[in-house]
């Protein structure tokens, strides 16, 4: 409701386990694998629309013949329009040789994207550029068949400056200062370097250079490569990367930031970012998908050979939960009832806001990624209206009238849609004053349902900014004239930046932030600030494991609800009539709804690694100096 949040990416790989003919004899087309992964990539929409791609790898094409495929976008809608080329491709070379129809032999020689090893990737930008050269899979081209590399990952490293100086250690000259191309040089070189190893083995055995390939595919080993490029990495990341011969993995952080889920079966191995990705596009039950395990890889050798190696010691287990509140689809059977929890748990908060007024309160929520917690709020208010009219009931006993029981049970919570979003409307001016009007239409809202003595509460999935909630969503529910709004945010209050993958990059731009700062200068507490800029100053030449959090020291003088009750003041826009509340959900409330994702660094500044305070102190130290650059 408030901001849209951006960058969470999604990757999806499928790996068939047999020849492309059985897929033509039992599904009815050698383009089966092309087929899922269409289908996955578009089920995984959700978590990127700036841009698309997709690669593949055919196995053990003869010398000359083109075995890898890639095309990427940043169309509008840049997965229709990646396979849309690819179908374009596939139908001109099947009109141009109608013999190719039923052979699948000739169909995997002459046609592109068809292959047995496939790696798709939908993003959001975080910073810089949207071009297409920044769209995964990212390709590592080489003559060697076994060092060509494609990458595609879900991920943000912390310490992509330490990153990026090894490999010029190493003699390297990285053509970009991104994480993605320095995390795709760094195991690129070691691949490079056990490709020699392995190869001047066998030349001590005898063997000649062309014999010595199908024997370097073999014998290298992917787990090796990964354990030796990943070991200095800081971020949270699901790494997914094909080698040109034919070998695929995906690698998972250690703490589990980043979510990556895998099936398995005689057919196919699949890895996605998300569960009911892989449950709808391939008709498996919730227990056939199995998370990848924190610090794992799961290599898929050309042979078809599945193997789970641990690439990096397991830390504490700090599973995203903004993935669960926010990202991932509401379709995953764990993940609805966890949003559902959300709402069943804040509603106490809600009851006391309205006074316990149910009578008088009209329940809705914005956006749709909130409609699951709105319906655990509901189940909550469900319970306590239940409740209050059994105790109407024992109260009255024998004396109740049946007209007076009718009006007691009668009572019931009141549900209306009450914003609907223009899907058509764009607001396509960016001057401010012009811009703002535009943004306060775009949704629609139903006007009838509320009365001058009602109580409008709404639930959100989170209040980051809050810059559309004053400039567009708080004026327009103002118009239905309610008495008072109670905004409801299912997450707790977004505190501090994030450095793994989601693009809250600066603290200044966050709400809560602000009200701190606000409430700093009414209590004459404002030399805090200054305190702990120094504090981090200080900290700038330490080694990241000796780096504290002292931001936290901001907020350390007021309790969640003096920040809430500042943030509703700051949101509040001028001349509003309704009086306006805003709740957030406690963070012992998230622990307990979402047990299984404990990372709350967001909400508690207890990042998961330790490049984490080395950034939020340096977003700190950027926002007292009025540095604009990112912080990471």
């Amino acid at each position: 409701m408030s901001d849209a949040l951006k960058h969470e990416c999604g990757i999806a790989m499928v790996r068939l386990l047999k020849p492309l003919e059985y897929y033509k004899e039992k599904y009815g087309s050698a383009f089966y694998g092309v087929n899922k992964m269409y289908l996955m990539m578009e089920k995984q929409h959700n978590r990127g629309q700036d841009g698309a791609g997709f690669a593949s790898i055919k196995l053990d094409m003869k010398p000359g013949e083109r075995y890898i495929s890639r095309v990427r976008s940043i169309a509008q809608q840049p997965i229709q329009d990646i396979f849309a080329q690819i179908n374009d491709r596939i139908n001109t070379e099947l009109s141009a040789h109608p013999e190719y129809a039923n052979d699948v032999a000739a169909q995997k020689k002459n046609i592109p994207y068809i292959g047995e090893v496939l790696l798709g990737h939908v993003r959001y930008g975080t910073f810089g550029k949207n071009s297409v050269e920044s769209v995964h899979p990212f390709l590592r081209q080489n003559n060697w068949m076994h060092r060509n590399l494609i990458m595609a990952g879900n991920f943000n490293m912390t310490n992509v400056k330490e990153l990026f100086g090894n490999l010029i250690e190493l003699g390297q000259h990285p053509k970009e200062y991104t994480d993605t191309i320095t995390i795709m040089e760094k195991i690129g070189h070691f691949l490079d370097d056990a490709v020699a190893k392995v190869y001047k083995d066998l030349k001590k055995e005898g063997y000649n250079k062309r014999d010595a390939s199908p024997q370097i595919a073999e014998r290298l080993k992917v787990g090796k490569i990964l354990k030796r490029a990943a070991k200095n990495w800081d971020g949270g990341y699901a790494m997914a990367g094909l080698i040109g011969h034919g070998d695929a993995f995906v690698l998972r952080d250690p703490a589990g930031i980043r979510p990556a889920y895998y099936y398995q079966d005689d057919e196919v191995v699949v890895i996605a970012s998300e569960r009911p990705v892989i449950q709808t596009v391939f008709n498996v039950k919730f227990d056939d998908v199995h998370e990848l395990d924190p610090g794992k890889a799961i290599i898929i050798k050309k042979s078809g050979e599945v193997r789970f190696k641990q690439i990096l010691e397991p830390l504490e287990r700090k599973s995203c939960s903004f993935e669960r509140i926010y990202f991932s689809r509401g379709s995953d059977a764990e993940i609805y009832q966890e949003r559902k929890k959300l709402g069943n748990l804040v509603m106490p908060k809600v009851l006391e806001s309205i006074n316990y007024d149910i009578k008088n309160t009209v329940f809705s929520f914005i956006p749709n990624t909130a409609e699951t917690s709105f319906y655990g709020m509901i189940d909550s208010a469900d319970l306590y209206l239940n409740e209050k009219k059994t105790a109407a009931i024992l109260e009255g006993q024998h004396s109740l009238s049946s007209e007076k029981i009718k009006e007691i049970l009668s009572q019931h919570i009141r549900v209306e849609k009450i914003a609907i979003k223009d899907a058509k409307l764009r607001t396509f001016i960016t001057e401010d004053s012009s811009r703002d009007d535009l943004v306060a239409h775009v949704y629609d809202i139903t006007y009838g349902v509320i009365k001058p003595e009602d109580n409008l509460v709404i639930i959100d999935d989170s209040i980051v900014r809050g810059t559309t909630l004053k400039k567009s969503i708080l004026r327009m529910l103002d118009r239905l004239g309610p008495k008072r709004i109670v905004v409801v945010s299912s997450a707790p209050q977004i505190r501090y930046p994030d450095c793994y993958g989601i693009d809250m990059a600066n603290l200044e731009s966050l709400i809560a932030f602000r009200a701190a700062l606000e409430l700093l200068k009414e209590n004459g507490q404002y030399h805090i600030v200054e305190e702990v800029y120094n504090k981090c100053i200080e900290q700038t030449e330490l080694a990241d494991k000796y780096v504290q959090n002292f931001v936290k020291e901001i907020y350390d003088p007021f309790t969640d609800e003096q920040i809430s009750d500042k943030i509703a003041e700051l949101l509040s826009p001028d001349n509003i009539n309704a009086d306006v509340k805003i709740i957030f959900q406690p963070v012992e409330n998230l622990h307990e709804a979402c047990p299984k994702n404990s990372g709350d660094w967001y909400f508690t500044g207890d990042y998961p690694t330790v490049g984490g305070n080395r950034v939020v102190n340096r977003a700190f130290i950027n926002f007292y100096e009025g540095n604009k650059e990112r912080a990471y």
